[in-house]
């Protein structure tokens, strides 16, 4: 398995070198969807809301469930995480995604939020609870409870922003709400 981490790693790297990195003007932004996953053993539980700009009127929300072929290995979530994320976000068209993980704030420059990011070519926030050892200086900023990053198609001063206009009690509320569903903490239809 290490020989496969490491050429994986390598993918990561040259991936990384693909993330456009841009403003995005606020006044262009009037829908963000948001994407979280949840576990059961092998059981994925995705969930995506698709919310307003900045207000977060829900105007959408899925559920799917899967099975996950990828063991959880740190570093590498983005193999375990990308096939629920894009299964329960379809081909739902959104002007910025939010992402439950890191984006370029990722020891390699390459989570889950960048890979999400370049395979559907929308910006793309990364999200996350906690900072991963070995991210880049200057690759994450915290807001409120909330370390984010640049995803895909969108530079940090414009991702804090976004994020800042959507803070409900420390966490971005499309996240929040998008969480609560994968838990089934509320209901999805």
């Amino acid at each position: 398995m290490d020989e496969v981490l490491k050429k994986i790693a390598e993918v990561q790297l040259k991936l990384a070198r693909k993330i456009r990195e841009q403003p995005l003007a606020l006044e262009d932004v009037a829908t963000v969807g948001a994407v979280d996953v949840s576990y059961r053993g092998e059981k994925a539980k995705a969930a995506f809301v698709l919310c307003t700009f900045p207000e977060c009127r829900i105007l959408k929300q899925r559920i799917i469930e899967t099975t996950v072929e990828f063991p959880y290995i740190p570093t590498f979530f983005f193999l375990r995480e990308t096939k629920p994320a894009l299964l329960v976000i379809g081909h739902e068209r959104l002007d910025v995604l939010l992402v439950e993980g890191h984006g370029k704030a990722h020891p390699r420059g390459y989570g889950l939020a960048s890979h999400i990011g370049l395979l559907l070519r929308v910006p793309t926030i990364g999200v996350a609870k906690r900072p991963l050892k070995g991210a880049p200086e200057g690759s994450w900023v915290k807001v409120g409870k909330a370390y984010v990053s640049v995803g895909h198609l969108v530079d940090l001063p414009s991702a804090v922003a976004i994020v800042k206009a959507l803070n409900r009690n420390g966490y971005p509320l499309p996240l929040k709400l998008a969480d609560e569903l994968s838990k089934g903490k509320r209901d999805g239809q």
